[in-house]
């Protein structure tokens, strides 16, 4: 592989449930908090960046979730959601100003405005998408200042503050990088201004590009040099053949009505992003290849990140190249069953990035390698390529 631009590879914790297959409680698993530090040991040992932790009424809190797992992981990054109207920016910047000293700098902050207005309305709000993203502008307007330790006197049209501050700064100089998503308009309009990476779900490269193109114009314009990345799901297996099948297998319990049901909650959302998602599968299995080894099976039931890559490590790998050439170097993957995927991608796909840059990859453990089961308790095994 020929190193390209710095890569951060990201893991997923599933505190909304998880299984090996969508749509049914056969494979389930017992989210526990002794599940969620081996997911979270597991990412961290073998040398993922960080993990998104969820949020939303489905989850477990992700404030809550990540100070549980700080204690039992190292170096690995927590991205944990603000919520804009939800939160006063006051609170979110304590918040997030405690746990970035708690965790000795590991916190990345995400920024989510919400698009499901039955959810929202539960959180009491009942502000339209338009009006939610004038929330988080003024939000961040109020946020950015206090994180950067200034006090700050505020008067919008739904945030109002005097003589706000914080007494205890994080760790990181400006604040924990903030993260933020979104498809319309409005939202790459904040992205430009106000955020460090936007993030984008995994759509087919063409358009990516768009998207990218359209909110890092605009961050010129502002003077906002912007970060890149993108949500995805992975199936990698030794063939593509077997990739495929796992990915078939993994919605091999979905019916009809379970796909209907799930596709009428997403259609009363006013997200954008979920709008795209939905449009790459129209709620039916079949074509659900989009794009070279990109499959929208996921979508079918599951809101947010649809898409995944299917394939075998190599492909993966090109695929991750292609979005890279777009710009992307933040790549936020996840797999079912998560533990087990987790493992799967480090040993398939990491090592084919061994020379990439900006990618740090475990060097030693117990068994220092060649890994593998000694042989006859006297031989250590060949060491072979990783594809």
């Amino acid at each position: 592989m020929t190193a390209q631009q710095d890569l951060q590879l990201f893991w997923f914790l599933p505190t909304h449930g998880e299984g090996r297959y969508l749509g049914t409680q056969k494979g389930g698993r017992a989210v526990t908090l002794a599940y969620l530090q081996q997911i979270a040991i597991a990412a961290d040992s073998l040398g993922f960046h960080g993990v998104l932790i969820p949020t939303g009424k489905s989850c477990e809190d992700s404030w809550l979730t990540a100070a549980a797992l700080i204690s039992v992981t190292k170096q690995l990054r927590f991205l944990v959601a603000v919520r804009p109207g939800l939160q006063p920016p006051t609170l979110a910047a304590r918040m997030a100003s405690t746990l970035d000293r708690l965790s000795d700098g590991r916190l990345l902050v995400n920024v989510v405005t919400g698009g499901d207005p039955l959810e929202n309305k539960g959180d009491g709000i009942f502000l339209d998408h338009s009006e939610r993203y004038k929330v988080t502008k003024e939000f961040l307007a109020v946020y950015k200042k206090l994180i950067r330790g200034e006090e700050v006197d505020y008067q919008g049209e739904h945030i109002h503050v005097e003589n706000a501050k914080l007494l205890f700064p994080p760790i990181q100089p400006s604040g924990p990088p903030l993260y933020f998503g979104g498809s319309s308009s409005e939202a790459l309009t904040i992205a430009a201004e106000h955020i460090d990476t936007y993030l984008t779900w995994g759509e087919p490269l063409k358009e990516v590009a768009e998207k990218i193109n359209n909110v890092q114009k605009q961050a010129e314009l502002k003077g906002n040099k912007l970060e890149f990345g993108i949500r995805l799901h992975v199936i990698v297996r030794e063939t593509e053949e077997e990739a495929i099948d796992a990915a078939n297998k993994l919605i091999s319990h979905l019916d009809d009505e379970t796909i209907a049901q799930a596709q009428s909650i997403f259609a009363r959302m006013d997200s954008t992003g979920q709008a795209r998602m939905q449009a790459l599968h129209q709620g039916s299995k079949d074509n659900l290849f989009i794009a070279p080894n990109l499959w929208a099976g996921i979508g079918l039931v599951r809101g947010g990140a649809g898409t995944a890559l299917v394939g075998d490590p190599q492909q993966i790998v090109d695929r991750i190249q292609e979005y890279q050439a777009l710009g992307i170097t933040k790549f936020i993957f996840s797999g079912y069953p998560h533990l087990d995927e987790a493992h799967r991608f480090a040993e398939l796909v990491m090592p084919l990035f061994s020379e990439q840059k900006g990618l740090a990859l475990p060097t030693s453990g117990l068994n220092t390698g060649p890994f593998g089961e000694t042989i006859g308790n006297d031989i250590r095994p060949k060491q072979t390529s990783a594809s």
